[in-house]
């Protein structure tokens, strides 16, 4: 007990401030699958891609600030923008916060291909977001988990994923450039994702999608970790 003292008091020394018991609850909508993409089962050369329902795609509602609706695009998702100080914490499902992280890790997505002028129309929408702003745009996020019920109210995790957004080190991954290209989903594992998705038409034309370059791949579907609605 005390060892873990210790550890949170020195990690939240590396945490900004986030003021959450006043950031407003915002509000969860949609459908979120977390699939698996690439070679093997769970680890080797794959990767987790957050995919969007197309028919009820999953996007946070906030209760005021802009903009009021954020919908994530299709990313690959590890939970990579939140610093360790934030991942000690699992919440209550297997998934726990994921839902919250993925909306973080969008943001973060979508600040580096603005910075790189290479950013979508839906990238665009959130061009005049300040860094305070991803942080505060987490907690509302966790709050929305709690209210679901999807989470169990905690006093310190919360509080400490928050901060630990608004720290130094996830300063440094908002402001990094030259990171777009790299943070963008690979047409085929694209293609996979979108194999994956329940009644999905690519299926239904035997495992062959058409990429940008007019190439024919077969695709492997990719396989569908968990799936979330709200």
């Amino acid at each position: 007990m005390h060892r873990f003292a210790l550890l949170l008091a020195l990690l939240l020394a590396a945490c900004g401030h986030v003021d959450y018991d006043a950031v407003p609850a915002g509000r969860f909508k949609g459908t979120l699958f977390v699939m698996w993409v690439g070679e093997g089962g769970g680890a080797g050369d794959g990767r987790f891609v957050y995919v969007p329902n197309p028919r009820d795609p999953l996007r946070l509602v906030r209760a005021k600030g802009s903009p009021q609706v954020i919908q994530p695009e299709m990313i690959y998702t590890d939970g990579g923008s939140i610093p360790r100080a934030g991942q000690m914490f699992n919440g209550f499902a297997p998934w726990g916060y994921a839902p919250a992280y993925m909306i973080h890790d969008w943001l973060f997505v979508a600040r580096h291909c603005l910075t790189d002028g290479a950013a979508t129309e839906a990238e665009h929408q959130i061009a005049a977001m300040e860094f305070q702003d991803s942080a505060e745009i987490i907690a509302e996020a966790i709050k929305a988990l709690i209210v679901s019920g999807q989470v169990r109210p905690n006093d310190i995790a919360p509080k400490v994923i928050a901060g630990a957004v608004a720290g130094p080190i996830s300063y440094r991954r908002w402001t990094v450039k030259g990171d777009c290209a790299q943070d963008r989903v690979s047409a085929a594992d694209r293609a996979a994702a979108e194999a994956g998705i329940p009644g999905s038409a690519t299926v239904l034309r035997g495992m062959r999608k058409q990429l940008d370059d007019g190439s024919l791949v077969a695709v492997k579907p990719g396989r569908i970790v968990t799936t979330l609605r709200f």
